[in-house]
């Protein structure tokens, strides 16, 4: 067999096409993560096992080898030894890459076989709290963590407007006809799962044609590195001119209730639904080719028209036969959020006669939520279908400190060896949105080269040593106190997900709103300790980009929960008509969101400015850099009009939003409250809240630049927010 090397790597000659393109990106992805060290690193093919995928690390000839059987294998291996050899680490909110000039040589080799066929990524809705804005730079950016992290089964629906635009025009439909139709960019996900039309928009098509070029990249790289994207299929949702261009279909007008118009679906048991289905994956597959996995999603948080059985089972049956019609190798990938969210509707009749309908072979069902609510157990383990455990963790982009660590450290083996778990066939992360509790990440993509439970004595010290690069005392005992705090869900108390603070509510002298819900799943002051400790192991670990981070979060948390204990002396001073305690303590809760925006302005992570700026940066003219920062701010506060009773779902504590959004809603409350304490007179809610409405609508359409650098210095600044706040918190209350 004849050798060659390129750029320091060793190729086999007799490679498959597919084999050349995987290790081709590999060796690519190699050079982008370490590119000082890559041609100490020899790259090598591997067949799979028992069709399973598999990695291998030795040393040979004073060389690292590694070898996987594709790019994602070899791409895991690769993390794998960064891990466990280098005590590195990748996340979106630190990286630890300091590597010494010469990397050290395994001395056994080490071989890992995943148990699991599938590693789902991604929600529908990380595409827009997350990704909305992201370009090509920041998607290979992502895909590599991918592959670094296992996975080989992303959804890919970035620019899937531009096709349905090819199928409507081909069909004659004008632009005209289209204009309501297509929403605006950061509300895709809700658009394509059939919620609403048009918000947002009208959608500019140089916007549908850049990100179709887009998608062309993420899912080639994708591919190339031997994942299979899970590309989108028809489930009925048409514009609402259809009607007028087609009199004689069957449709069937529906409603999110969520401050949004109707939205019309074509009955599956129309001719045209089969046409139409078979068109746009005809087209897609000439455009992007296919992997046969095809993600669509019926009645998403819309109660189908009839809950009898036999109706569900021949919708079911009809939607796969749209995606047959054009693919007779399409398996249906079904996002199971429906059995989660509407469990009054979906009974076992019912869930049943909606999967049964489809070959088991031919449909995924995602357990969307497995850690919060294990949708298998309740439904015979989707009666035979393949599914996948999954994580979600996260709602909206909200932040927080929160997980279920016990239960990602230990569920998905319990669930893979359990009998009863039937067809498990994979592991997923299906959050909203991501870049924000990195340990959960981590730990919950550890599992796909396990297949016993993951031991949080051993796993969480060495998580800690390789993202901070030293052993210490002190950031152990903080992240000991984290477990049990943020990071633990007592099981008596259900909790979907993070609290937020009473500082992103629409102002009010409630405890408790709608989206903001400000219920902790621990006691604040518990979480005290951690900080402490935080404050300790700073000489240790300042140097420490993952330590940073960690040291800011952790602040900020404390922070965001004094806000709770603060609003309930204001509201105590003003139902005791006490005009001085009452100024006394707005003022504090004033001056703690200006610090927050002032902690938080050390760390782009936190920072609102990227966010606009990237929105802006996809207009080409004024007229569309203006409707996507609209988009961009729109969806992080009101996420509708101003009437919306979505405002707050996508909430964050942002350097930037806290002082020029959050900080001035509560100013002009506390002014109208003082006034009314003044006067003797009790404050008039309802007409505070139709006002501030207005000024939110203002505030969403009116043109700012935010900072996109940071100010400050993290550990600096921490320091400060100790010294001020740390005796505060702990004496509140008391």
């Amino acid at each position: 067999m004849k050798f060659m090397f390129i750029s320091g790597f060793l190729f086999f000659c007799c490679f498959t096409s597919q084999e050349q393109l995987n290790i081709k990106a590999s060796e690519a992805l190699l050079v982008r993560i370490i590119p000082e060290q890559a041609d100490q690193i020899i790259l090598k093919p591997i067949n799979a096992e028992k069709n399973k995928d598999v990695f291998e690390i030795e040393t040979v000839n004073d060389k690292i080898v590694l070898r996987g059987n594709d790019g994602v294998a070899v791409a895991s291996g690769l993390y794998y030894y960064l891990n466990e050899y280098c005590h590195a680490q990748i996340t979106w909110n630190g990286i630890n890459l300091r590597l010494p000039a010469t990397l050290p040589l395994p001395k056994k080799k080490i071989r890992k076989v995943t148990p699991y066929d599938y590693r789902y990524y991604m929600n529908y809705c990380t595409f827009n709290y997350s990704m909305s804005w992201w370009n090509w730079a920041r998607w290979e950016k992502e895909i590599d963590w991918m592959a670094l992290h296992g996975i080989n089964m992303p959804l890919a629906i970035t620019g899937e407007e531009y096709t349905w635009y090819l199928v409507y025009k081909e069909m004659g439909f004008s632009d005209a006809d289209l204009k309501d139709f297509f929403c605006g960019p950061a509300y895709f996900s809700w658009f394509w799962m059939g919620n609403l039309d048009g918000w947002g928009g009208p959608l500019p098509l140089a916007w549908m044609k850049s990100h179709f070029e887009l998608e062309k990249k993420i899912i080639n790289r994708e591919r190339a590195l031997g994942m299979r994207p899970v590309l989108p299929a028809f489930t009925g949702h048409v514009p609402a001119s259809f009607k007028k261009k087609f009199p004689n279909a069957k449709l069937k007008k529906t409603n999110w209730n969520n401050g949004f118009g109707d939205t019309y679906i074509l009955d599956a048991g129309d001719s045209l639904f089969a046409e139409l289905g078979k068109r746009f994956l005809e087209k897609q597959t000439d455009m992007l080719a296919t992997d046969h996995l095809y993600s669509a999603d019926t009645f998403n948080e819309n109660e189908p028209p009839s809950d009898e059985p036999s109706y569900l089972s021949s919708l079911s049956a009809k939607v796969y036969g749209g995606m047959r019609e054009a693919d007779s190798a399409a398996i249906w990938v079904m996002q199971g959020w429906l059995f989660f969210s509407d469990k009054k509707f979906w009974k076992e009749p019912q869930t049943e006669a909606l999967l049964k309908a489809v070959p088991d072979d031919k449909m995924i069902v995602l357990d969307l939520a497995t850690e919060i609510e294990p949708v298998w157990k309740r439904t015979s383990a989707f009666y035979g279908k393949p599914w996948i455990w999954n994580m979600l963790n996260n709602f909206g982009g909200n932040t927080n400190l929160f997980g279920r660590i016990e239960t990602v450290a230990s569920q998905p083996a319990k669930a893979l060896n359990d009998p009863a778990s039937g067809n498990m066939k994979g592991i997923g992360l299906t959050m909203e949105a991501i870049e924000q509790n990195p340990v959960m990440y981590e730990l919950m993509t550890d599992n796909t080269w396990r297949n016993e439970s993951i031991d949080l004595d051993e796993w969480l010290p060495k998580y800690i040593f390789n993202r901070y690069g030293v052993s210490d005392k002190h950031a152990l005992k903080a992240w000991n106190v984290l477990r049990k705090t943020v990071y633990t869900v007592p099981a008596d108390r259900y909790k979907r997900d993070g609290a937020e603070s009473i500082i992103q509510a629409r102002p009010t002298f409630d405890s408790l709103t709608h989206w903001a819900n400000t219920k902790l799943n621990y006691d604040a002051k518990d979480l005290l300790p951690a900080l402490d400790e935080m404050i300790k192991a700073i000489p240790a670990c300042k140097n420490s980009d993952g330590f940073q981070f960690d040291l800011i979060d952790v602040t900020r948390q404390v922070l965001a929960n004094y806000a709770s204990p603060l609003q309930q002396q204001f509201v105590q001073a003003y139902k005791n008509k006490d005009a001085d305690a009452f100024a006394k303590y707005s003022k504090r809760f004033i001056a703690l969101i200006g610090d927050m925006d002032q902690l938080l302005a050390t760390r782009t992570d936190f920072l609102l400015g990227p966010w606009i700026a990237s929105a802006r940066k996809w207009g080409n003219n004024e007229k569309e850099k203006a409707l996507y920062e609209f988009n961009a701010k729109d969806l992080i506060t009101l996420w509708g009009d101003k009437n919306c009773p979505l405002n707050e779902y996508s909430c964050r504590q942002w350097s930037g939003l806290l002082n020029d959004f959050y900080k001035p809603r509560w100013q002009q409350f506390f002014t109208k409250a003082s006034l009314a304490l003044r006067e003797g007179k009790k404050m008039d809610i309802d007409a505070f809240t139709t006002e501030i409405k207005n000024w939110e609508w203002h505030w969403v359409n009116k043109r700012k630049d935010y900072k996109i650098a940071t100010t400050g210095d993290p550990i600096v600044m921490a320091k400060v927010m100790y010294k001020k706040y740390r005796s505060v918190i702990q004496n509140a209350g008391n």
